[in-house]
């Protein structure tokens, strides 16, 4: 479907050469018959009026005239008293058709009673209205010397913002001069590899379960690091186990562990932070899932306890959407001008204007308004998933419900993790196994990832009833 321009549409491109030996009027026919049949103009474009293109091109209106007139003659235009003139629709057994087929659009996927994937937020409750006025203020406040390049780590009122608010709500020993604003976590990881990679680092900690889809993974092995898996219990990361392994950095998700959603334990926090000091190793703190908390207490960052060994990565990816494409990195000194580096290199820095939407939204506190009515929202999605795992597999036990939108439900071992799953697609519902997470792909003990996020309670309890009798065995 072509794109209906506003107003008189961008410039029309067509070259002409005033050396040639071919009339311009002939050139530009065959220039926009060349456009037609080729697929750069496609059929319904509007063209420019004879007098703008004339304009554009530096030439007579009655020579363009004369070529709008000689083309939808030979069927290529169409032109209406009163209407722009159009590409006209060509048959695909016409000559003038392009030679290039049309990509077929994929198959459309099946409709889902419900999804349980994990990982995405109440996308419906992204706060349109917030953002908007956030994005107004950015633009009627912003000084005209910030709209340069300016500094590779991020703009300074937003980092200023940022800083405020982790040592306000996380308890980090935050810096607003140490901080790297960044596009996403994915940025933010392959940065942050890059530089550890360049200090020497050459293998990296993963849990496990853990990051299963490979991405996080491939970033480090880019950046020259071998990944090493190291268990995960119901007291979170295997401090022992992660000291066996003889890692020089360790990626974590200590708040709320994905995916098992479990806590890093006090006394594992400590030793975690003893075995980096002792060993000149490095923690990544995903701060994931740290916002949304239901029945616990809030726990605090663990690079409060030892700010010159953690670096923290965070993110509004899962706070808003990821759309917003904004996250941070908190890097301890030694480690930021690596960090700042590597976004320069990347990228020089990411848009500002987002960056004082951003700073605006929280600082105006519109932001911590909307985490506290998203925690009331997934709260009742939660006790809608308790509920219906109660009604219609009452022997599926659930686990990792303390925070975050995602919860562990643990089969019967008679269960076949692989089966269930593909049954469950067959009745229209989307669960997700733990194999996929675990570093062996082990189906044992089966487990599935049910994912609340972005699901209504009505759609949770109708997609749990449609599968209960699969998860009971």
């Amino acid at each position: 479907m072509p794109i209906e321009w506003a107003g008189t549409g961008p410039e029309l491109l067509v070259p002409l050469d005033r050396d040639a030996a071919a009339p311009l009027r002939a050139q530009l026919e065959d220039g926009l018959r060349r456009a037609i049949r080729t697929g750069r103009l496609p059929a319904g474009e509007r063209l420019p009026s004879s007098r703008e293109l004339a304009r554009q091109l530096g030439v007579s209106r009655g020579l363009v005239q004369d070529c709008y007139g000689q083309l939808h003659a030979e069927g290529y235009l169409t032109a209406r008293v009163g209407s722009a003139t159009r590409v006209a629709s060509v048959s695909s057994s016409s000559p003038l058709s392009s030679p290039a087929s049309a990509p077929v659009p994929p198959a459309a996927a099946p409709r889902l009673i419900a999804d349980f994937a994990s990982g995405v937020p109440d996308l419906a409750s992204f706060p349109r209205a917030d953002w908007a006025w956030a994005v107004r203020e950015a633009v009627r406040t912003v000084p005209t010397a910030a709209l340069t390049y300016g500094d590779p780590r991020g703009n300074v009122q937003l980092r200023q913002v940022l800083a405020g608010y982790l040592r306000r709500v996380r308890a980090a020993d935050a810096d607003p001069a140490r901080l790297v604003v960044c596009a996403g976590f994915a940025q933010g990881i392959a940065m942050i590899a890059r530089a550890l990679a360049a200090t020497g680092v050459r293998r990296m900690g993963f849990e496990d379960p853990g990051y299963g889809d490979g991405e996080t993974r491939t970033a480090a092995v880019r950046a020259g690091i071998e990944p090493v898996p190291v268990p995960v219990d119901e007291d979170g990361v295997d401090v022992d186990a992660l000291e066996a392994a003889g890692v020089g950095a360790v990626l974590l998700t200590p708040a709320h562990q994905w995916p098992t959603g479990v806590v890093l334990a006090p006394a594992r926090r400590h030793a975690l932070v003893s075995w980096a000091s002792r060993t000149g190793a490095v923690v990544i703190e995903d701060d994931y899932g740290a916002e949304f908390r239901y029945d616990r207490e809030p726990v605090g960052a663990v690079q409060g306890l030892a700010p010159d060994r953690v670096v923290v990565l965070g993110t509004v990816s899962k706070s808003l959407a990821p759309a917003v494409r904004l996250g941070w990195v908190l890097a301890p000194g030694w480690l930021l001008a690596a960090v700042a580096d590597e976004k320069r290199l990347g990228d020089r820095g990411s848009p500002v204007l987002d960056q004082l939407a951003l700073a605006a939204l929280v600082e105006s506190g519109r932001y911590d308004r909307h985490l506290r009515r998203m925690r009331a929202v997934y709260a009742g999605r939660r006790t809608a998933l308790v509920a219906a795992l109660s009604a219609h597999a009452p022997g599926v036990p659930l686990t990792g419900l303390a925070a975050g939108f995602h919860a562990v439900a643990h089969l019967p071992a008679t269960v076949d993790e692989a089966s269930v799953i593909a049954a469950a697609r067959a009745r229209g519902v989307g669960v997700y196994g733990m194999s996929a997470s675990r570093s062996s792909g082990a189906t044992t003990p089966p487990q599935l990832i049910l994912g609340f996020g972005n699901l209504g309670e009505r759609a949770i309890g109708a997609g749990v009833e449609a599968v209960g009798d699969l998860l009971s065995g």
